[in-house]
């Protein structure tokens, strides 16, 4: 099966991406992005650890990666708030 193995390379350069750009840039967000990537990347693992060969794939880690959807795009959200509320109090000092 060619799937896992795909989808848990792409997961692992995902992860190996993000983590560079989240190391190496200053602005928060590009670093908010590489966050986000990485996520990406873990959610590509998930998947792939999910297959089970010629058994139906397991559902646990496929409703785990529902849930960190839903988590991650919440989160993204508050840090975008939290970053432009930052950004303001900045600029009235």
């Amino acid at each position: 099966m060619m799937t896992p193995l795909l989808y848990g390379g792409a997961g692992v350069i995902l992860f190996a991406l993000g983590l560079w750009a989240f190391l190496v840039h200053e602005p928060l967000l590009r670093k908010l992005i590489a966050l986000n990537i990485m996520g990406s990347g873990v959610f590509h693992l998930l998947i792939a650890i999910a297959e089970r060969g010629a058994l139906p794939p397991d559902p646990v880690p496929h409703a785990m990666v529902l849930t960190g959807i839903v988590v991650a795009v919440s989160a993204t959200a508050l840090a975008l708030a939290m970053g432009r509320r930052l950004e303001d109090d900045d600029d009235a000092r």
